[in-house]
């Protein structure tokens, strides 16, 4: 039976562990992530109409990287000078327009272009609202990021998993305004209840550039390593599925879908595990399953093992960017968003740029030679996590 003290117990948990401010900046990270999930199932058509080869595919995604390393830095300085909440906030209303022009893009140089600004804001909005996780952290004094990256995760299934059934039934174009309309309905729930920050004033100004020590690029490339196969996944899993395991078009929209709601899954219980074990046990942890699941991906005689091997992939790289995340955010003596754009930059260049040279080589190979290969990368993250120990780190300034 619910007794008065037992209501009001629960009513301040609620308060305590869900803020008006936490659960905007989840929004953002649903949003995010729903975007990037339509976009897989996108994929084959936009290749379709553009008459696109894998390499000819693979060099379009490699504007939607490029896009990303120009915006994505501008966003960082921005950042340090306004604040996290003016920057996500313009990131994201440019942002929701982006899946239009993919989808009226007539010819290659449209498309290019299209991709270039939809790249660029998808990391704009990223690199904020990891900023804007980071001081929710701060003034939570509680690990939030990894729950912040399972909205993320959950958006990219959700966006994955209704893409292709609803570009079949409403067309592309239809798909593209269901999506945006939703989005700004979303934005305008979301946004009186961003955490509002301003630029710390103790911040000199000369600290806003690229840092010169070693340590964010060390965290910038295990990040990088970590992004890679989600990148390699989101971009590829889908042509994978059909072209060399035989699925249809509503079923291989499930590798990157699996791949997510397994993601979302843990990362939901990341913050938690995190708390308890520490982050660098909790990273060695997942590089390991990541690293499991990508070679049963590979080396998969059909499409429900792929899946399966994509699912126990995401149980592994669940947590492992947003400790990459949560270390850079927390670097003592860098101001606001700088160390965390360096390692978004790299990780996201990873997920961005190493799918364009995946494209060239699937040409010669295959993709299954290449997702069995991608533990490889993996190595480097076991051997970089000691440096995960900074996400344990939060500042309450």
């Amino acid at each position: 039976m619910t007794t008065p003290e037992s209501a009001l117990q629960g009513k301040s948990f609620a308060k305590t562990y869900f803020p008006p401010v936490r659960l905007a900046v989840s929004g953002l990270f649903l949003l995010n992530g729903t975007f990037a999930g339509a976009w897989a199932t996108k994929i084959p058509e936009f290749a379709t109409r553009l008459g696109l080869s894998e390499s000819g595919l693979g060099l379009m995604i490699m504007f939607f990287g490029i896009g990303s390393l120009v915006l994505m830095p501008i966003a960082g300085f921005l950042i340090a000078h306004f604040g996290t909440t003016r920057t996500v906030k313009g990131a994201t209303i440019l942002f929701l327009s982006t899946m239009l022009l993919l989808s009226i893009a007539p010819n290659i140089p449209v498309g290019a272009v299209a991709i270039f600004f939809f790249g660029g804001l998808m990391g704009a909005m990223d690199v904020a609202m990891n900023g804007n996780a980071v001081e929710v952290e701060k003034s939570m004094r509680r690990a939030i990021m990894s729950s912040c990256h399972a909205f993320w995760s959950l958006g990219a299934f959700i966006g994955a998993a209704t893409g292709g059934f609803l570009i079949e039934a409403l067309g592309v174009m239809g798909h593209a305004g269901l999506l945006t309309v939703i989005g700004a309905a979303a934005l305008l729930v979301i946004w009186p209840f961003v955490l509002h920050d301003a630029p710390h004033p103790n911040d000199e100004r000369q600290k806003v550039r690229l840092p010169t020590t070693l340590l964010p690029w060390l965290i910038g490339l295990m990040a990088l390593f970590s992004m890679v196969p989600e990148g390699a996944i989101l971009d590829w899993g889908a042509l994978y599925m059909r072209d060399e395991l035989g699925a249809t078009l509503g079923l291989s929209g499930f590798a990157f879908g699996a791949f997510s709601l397994t993601m979302a899954v843990m990362r939901f219980a990341g913050d938690h595990v995190r708390d308890r074990f520490g982050a660098v046990k909790t990273l060695r942890f997942c590089t390991i399953m990541a690293m499991i699941g990508m070679v049963i991906a590979g080396t998969a005689p059909n499409a429900y093992v792929a899946m399966a091997g994509f699912a126990i992939c995401g149980v592994g790289i669940s947590n492992m960017v947003p400790i990459a995340f949560s270390a850079a955010g927390n670097l003592p003596g860098f101001a606001q968003g700088v160390a965390l754009s360096v390692a978004t930059v790299m990780g996201y260049s990873g997920s961005l740029f190493a799918p364009s040279v995946i494209g060239f080589i699937a040409e010669h190979t295959s993709f299954a030679i290449i997702f069995a290969m991608m533990p490889v990368l993996f190595i480097v993250v076991l051997l970089l996590a000691h440096h995960a120990v900074h996400a344990d780190v939060r500042d309450h300034r």
